[in-house]
């Protein structure tokens, strides 16, 4: 598994060999060991799934503040997408800053998310799944959300992402700068 870093500490993108033949693939999706040396000892207690049916659908941006902050390991079983992590810690010398990927079931890459981010992604293809393992259970009191689009931030959305696939919740979330010290940075 080829493990990569980003500007922004803590974000990780894991890539998993496929070993092929004309039947189709084999890859390893995830190990343990692998996973704690890189991005530390989280322990995944929940696997999710989302389906978007049109492309150009946006989730986002998401997050859980404590005590049930989430870490997540994110990928695609379907379609395409392009998933987004926002540094929110608070004093990071990267906050406000974002990383994104496009992730594929066929270039198996994985983007670990840990807590003191937001998260969000949009479907490039119909018929998009993303699944994901969290560190924490979903809290409803705890379920909180940034602005998809705060020029502050400045994500380079896919030219066919949709607001009109926002949910109403998603359309209702602050500005970075409204945004509550959820997290802080800690070297």
């Amino acid at each position: 598994m080829e493990i990569r870093s980003f500007a922004i500490s803590g974000v990780k993108l894991f890539t998993a060999r496929h070993i092929g033949d004309e039947r189709g693939y084999f890859a390893e999706t995830f190990r343990a060991d692998l996973f704690a040396a890189h991005c530390g000892d989280w322990t995944f207690v929940q696997d999710n799934e989302s389906h978007s049916v049109r492309q150009g659908t946006i989730r986002g941006l998401h997050l859980q503040s404590d005590p049930h902050a989430q870490g997540k390991l994110v990928r695609c079983t379907a379609g395409a997408l392009f998933d987004v992590a926002v540094d929110i810690r608070r004093g990071s010398p990267t906050y406000g800053q974002w990383v994104g990927a496009m992730l594929t079931p066929d270039n198996g890459k994985q983007l670990w998310i840990p807590p003191g981010f937001a998260h969000g992604f949009c479907s490039t293809e119909p018929d998009t799944v993303i699944c994901y393992k969290v560190t924490s259970y979903y809290s409803a009191e705890c379920d909180k959300g940034l602005r998809w689009d705060d020029p502050a931030i400045g994500i380079d959305w896919p030219q066919v992402a949709d607001p009109a696939t926002l949910s109403p919740k998603d359309r209702q979330q602050p500005l970075l700068a409204e945004l509550p010290a959820y997290f802080t940075w800690s070297e």
